[in-house]
C-alpha cells in the first residue's frame, strides 16, 4: 500500500545510548532528519549532546517519564513528527522455569508496554498532520522462538502482533507501521546480557547455576565481529530509514542472513523440525 509521504522530517528514537539506536540516530541526522534521540541515563544523554543532539531523558518504564518525554520532543520539533523509531529493549537471560513473575513483567514492560503507551501519545499529532511512521524495532527471536532466553522471545513475540494489528488499524489514516527483524548484530547487546545473568539469575537455586554463572562470564568476554552472519548497528539503521522514508514501506524487514533464514523457517519449516534444532541449545546438565 502506498502511503503519504513524510513531509516533516523529525523523528524520536528510543535507546539511544549504545548499538542500534546510536546508530539510526546518525545515519538519520546525515540523511537530513531532525532526530531527538533519548536514552535513560544522565551519561548518555551527554554523549549525545556532545554529538550535536537535543537528547531527551527517557525511562520506558515510566508513565510520567513517557509522557514528559514526548512532550519535550514535540516542542524540539515545533509541534509536528514524522515518525519514531521504537528501539529501546533488552534481553532478558535465564531458562523459563527461573522466571519470576517480576521477571517478566520488567521485560513486558520495556519490550512492550512502555513501547505502545509512547507510541499511543504520538498517534493524535500523527492523525492530525495525515502523515506519520511507526517503526518497531524487533527480533527474528520474534518469529523463532529459543530457549534460555524465552521472556525476551515472548515480548517480541508479542511486540508482533501487537504491530500488526496497530498497521491495520492506522492504515486508513495514513500511518504506515514497519517491523524490523535483526538477526546478529555488533553491539553491547551480549555482554549486557552476562551481565544481567550475574546480577538478576539465582544461581544457587537453579538446576543450570554452573551454566549461568559459564556464560555470564562468556557472554561479557565475547567480542563479535563482522561477517556474512553478523553485521553492524548501521545495517539495521538503513532499513529503519527506508521504512521511515518510502512511500511504500514494508511490513517487515529482515537484517543479517539469519533473520531471513528464521522468518522462512518460521513459515515453512515443521515444528518437529525446529524443536530438534531448538533443543541443541539446551544445556546439558550431567545427572539430569
Amino acid at each position: 500500500m502506498k502511503f503519504p509521504n513524510v513531509q516533516d522530517r523529525s523523528v524520536i528514537v528510543t535507546g539511544c545510548s549504545s548499538g542500534i539506536g546510536a546508530a539510526t540516530a546518525h545515519v538519520l541526522r546525515e540523511r537530513g532528519w531532525l532526530v531527538v534521540p533519548t536514552a535513560r541515563k544522565d551519561e548518555d544523554l551527554a554523549v549525545l549532546a556532545e554529538d550535536g543532539f537535543k537528547p531527551v531523558k527517557l525511562d520506558i518504564c515510566d508513565s510520567d517519564s513517557v509522557k514528559s518525554a514526548v512532550a519535550k520532543a514535540l516542542e524540539i520539533t515545533g509541534g509536528k513528527i514524522g515518525g519514531v523509531v521504537n528501539n529501546a529493549g533488552f534481553g532478558q537471560p535465564g531458562a523459563v522455569e527461573d522466571l519470576s513473575r517480576d521477571a517478566l513483567r520488567q521485560q513486558f514492560e520495556v519490550n512492550l508496554f512502555g513501547l505502545q503507551e509512547l507510541t499511543n501519545l504520538l498517534i493524535p499529532t500523527f492523525r492530525k498532520q495525515g502523515y506519520g511512521r511507526v517503526v518497531n524495532v524487533s527480533s527474528v527471536l520474534g518469529r523463532v522462538s529459543a530457549p534460555m532466553i524465552g521472556a525476551y522471545c515472548a515480548s517480541k513475540f508479542a511486540l508482533e502482533a501487537l504491530s500488526d494489528s496497530l498497521r491495520i488499524e492506522m492504515r486508513s489514516a495514513g500511518i504506515g507501521v514497519s517491523i524490523i527483524e535483526p538477526g546478529p548484530i555488533v553491539t553491547a547487546f551480549r555482554h549486557r546480557l552476562g551481565v544481567q545473568i550475574s546480577e538478576e539469575l539465582d544461581s544457587g537455586q537453579s538446576r543450570y547455576g554452573d551454566v549461568y554463572d559459564q556464560e555470564a562470564e562468556r557472554r561479557k568476554k565475547q567480542v563479535k565481529k563482522i561477517n556474512l552472519f553478523v553485521r553492524p548497528p548501521e545495517d539495521v539503521a538503513v532499513k529503519i530509514a527506508h521504512a521511515l522514508e518510502s512511500s511504500r514501506p514494508k511490513r517487515r524487514y529482515c537484517v543479517t542472513f539469519p533473520a531471513y533464514f528464521g522468518a522462512f523457517a518460521s513459515r515453512f519449516l515443521p515444528h518437529a523440525l525446529l524443536d530438534r534444532s531448538m533443543a541443541s541449545k539446551v544445556p546439558t546438565i550431567a545427572g539430569l
